[in-house]
């Protein structure tokens, strides 16, 4: 029995009728190719309607004649358009309602570097590339309206239920809603009714070209963080407004701008669950009649249930969480929720597409496979025994696979609990939601039969007398040790890495005096969640890094979240620095260098020094295997030092390939 009834009951929007309340928001995929959709994303659409949405909205379509988005599907053209034909088909096959995303970025850019082709409300800079927009005149703002009216009607006449326009995130529109971006004195600036014009006109311009039943649905600021910007009160006036066009079929809010505040449209871990629950709530009493929608870190079903029946929202937008598993509608409603990817809101998705790659997700290596919905590995032709050597994420990943093709799987761990350095990470500040990986792999490997022995590091003797015919290694990667460190002081354990050192603290409870100082040459999230933690237990943190920057490694919403965190915490972070020595540390002072320079500086009352630095595969028995005849699969970070996605992949590779 599901776990969320009401999530799975009928709703009509706009005189349109969904089968049920589950919507899966506009994702970018980057499944594009030469302005018309790839096989990835309609197998992406289709797998999403088939696991139990009622409701799907496009990744933002190009409508207008310029500036064409070259990784936007081009309405305007017919490959464009025959491609999303086709999608409309694979979607509304299964009952569920397609809406087209109109977007555009104004003089907002993730990337670096600055838009040399932006346009905006007004010659202002962008706040992260500092993009200065040309100025869109009133006549071009009509054009532009008038193409996403019949872009709009494209869409409508090859199948799609309806569109959503997308005013929030920073991007165009919010830029014409918000006063710190829009200082325009014509008749699309100024005061209220100036800065909505541009949207209440487009939506009467849909609504003419498009008639009804068609929805049309919004997505508006919060607070966007913005100093003059939008906070909740002109929120509540801006949603007004627009609902007194009375062409407003549903809405939901976001939060953060394309500014410092841009982490904030993806809320993780760090902060508290269901962050927006409360302010939509008071946001919909704008006008009760408008179908609203909840969004903002919703991963447990029970989550999106309460949302619906406390009076917060009438449709849930699950959208990271449908990236992890397609399937997460269909698991929720038949009761099989122990069966389901759980998203781990680690961005990770957000930074493969923002970094010129394609969508893709931590815990769900089948992104945009054709069965990816509810997917079960083919049987292999023969069963053979095979040993994985690590039970981390990527060993565990390869264990259950090939045990679920029909393997004899038997795994070999180090440590007495699954999940290796990723175990480590979920025990910090931000990462709890890494537990979620791990803990399915080993719960659907045991369902299938592999065979755990843990607490046992494996050498090679006791892998050849299991007899495999096949080996995975999984051994991970070890913490390259600084060439500062004396070799006696890395015998004895005098300065440790930094995983090990938060192994030796697992226990700690109280704060202890003095600085504790973490030299990071790594910049992965699970450095500075360390540095969260140290914060706790050490009266100063100091990080010092020879980048110019810390987090370099970490996604661009990541890192903003990470300097909030860190700032909260008073941790210092020293940037273009090196150590180069421990001659001082005895008397409790260490001494760092300024990389350009070598200008010394001083860092009083050190009590703990560690370090994180890019590590080296763990691969020792690897060779001595392969002498034997056996073949040797390496996974992970015993192939090279890399990401949690890339173990995932890599395992779940394996798995198939045995």
């Amino acid at each position: 029995m599901t776990s969320a009834p009401t999530l799975f009951t009928p709703i009509s929007i706009g005189g349109v009728g969904l089968r049920n309340r589950l919507a899966h928001p506009a994702m970018v995929s980057r499944f594009v190719h030469d302005g018309a959709a790839t096989a990835q994303l309609l197998n992406y659409y289709e797998n999403r309607a088939r696991g139990g949405a009622g409701l799907v909205v496009s990744e933002p379509l190009a409508m207008l004649s310029v500036p064409a988005h070259r990784r936007r599907i081009q309405v305007r053209s017919e490959g464009g358009l025959e491609s999303l034909r086709r999608i409309a088909e694979a979607v509304e096959r299964h009952d569920t309602r397609l809406l087209g995303q109109i977007q555009d970025p104004g003089r907002g850019r993730h990337e670096v570097g600055r838009n040399e082709h932006a346009v905006g409300a007004s010659a202002l800079p962008d706040d992260l590339s500092w993009t200065v927009p040309r100025v869109l005149s009133p006549g071009e703002i009509r054009r532009m309206i008038d193409e996403w009216a019949e872009g709009s009607a494209r869409l409508k006449s090859i199948g799609f239920s309806g569109v959503e326009i997308s005013a929030g995130h920073g991007h165009l529109f919010h830029q014409f809603l918000s006063p710190a971006a829009n200082w325009r004195t014509d008749e699309y600036g100024g005061d209220l009714e100036g800065r909505t014009r541009f949207l209440w006109e487009l939506i009467a311009a849909i609504r003419a070209a498009c008639g009804r039943p068609f929805i049309i649905g919004l997505k508006l600021p919060g607070e966007d963080d913005v100093p003059g910007g939008i906070d909740l009160e002109q929120a509540g006036q801006i949603a007004r407004r627009l609902a007194a066009t009375g062409e407003v079929d549903y809405w939901t809010f976001a939060w953060g701008a394309h500014a410092r505040s841009l982490y904030r449209h993806l809320p993780g871990v760090r902060g508290p669950r269901t962050p927006y629950f409360n302010p939509i709530r008071e946001l919909r009493a704008a006008d009760p009649g408008i179908v609203t929608g909840v969004l903002g870190f919703i991963t447990d079903p029970n989550e999106a249930e309460r949302a619906l029946t406390d009076g917060t929202a009438d449709i849930a937008f699950i959208g990271r969480a449908m990236i992890t598993d397609a399937a997460w509608g269909e698991k929720v409603r038949t009761g099989r929720e122990a069966e389901m990817r759980y998203c781990v809101s680690c961005n990770s998705c957000w930074k493969a597409i923002v970094e010129d790659g394609v969508l893709s997700c931590d815990n769900n290596p089948r992104v945009g496979e054709v069965d990816e919905a509810d997917w079960q590995p083919e049987p292999a032709a023969r069963s053979r025994r095979v040993v994985v050597v690590g039970a981390g994420i990527a060993g565990l990943e390869a264990a259950w696979v090939a045990a679920a093709r029909g393997h004899e799987v038997t795994v070999f761990g180090r440590s007495e609990e699954p999940g290796g350095k990723t175990r480590l990470h979920a025990e910090l500040p931000g990462g709890e939601n890494l537990s979620s990986i791990y803990d399915y792999q080993y719960t659907v490997g045991r369902r299938h039969g592999v065979r755990f022995e843990l607490g046992q590091a494996a050498d090679a003797a006791a892998v050849l007398a299991l007899e495999p015919e096949v080996v995975v290694m999984a051994t991970g990667a070890r913490p390259l040790v600084p060439g500062w460190v004396p070799e006696e002081y890395a015998e004895q354990g005098l300065v440790p890495d930094l995983r090990s050192f938060m192994l030796e603290l697992r226990s700690r409870k109280t704060q202890e005096p003095g600085r504790v100082v973490l030299i990071d040459q790594d910049h992965t999230d699970m450095t500075y969640a360390a540095a969260e933690r140290l914060a706790g237990l050490f009266e100063a943190v100091t990080i010092v890094t020879p980048r110019e920057r810390i987090a370099a490694d970490c996604a661009l919403v990541n890192r903003q979240e990470i300097y909030q965190q860190l700032a909260d915490l008073r941790v210092q972070i020293i940037t273009s620095h090196e150590l180069r020595d421990l001659d001082a540390l005895e008397e409790g002072e260490l001494v760092v260098h300024n990389i350009y320079n070598g200008d010394p500086l001083r860092l009083p009352d050190v009590v703990a020094l560690t370090y994180a630095t890019s590590r080296v595969p763990d691969d020792g028995i690897t060779g001595p295997l392969r002498d034997a005849g056996l073949e040797v699969i390496a996974v992970g970070d015993c192939v090279a030092p890399r990401s949690v996605m890339a173990a995932t992949r890599e395992g779940h590779a394996a798995g198939l390939r045995i």
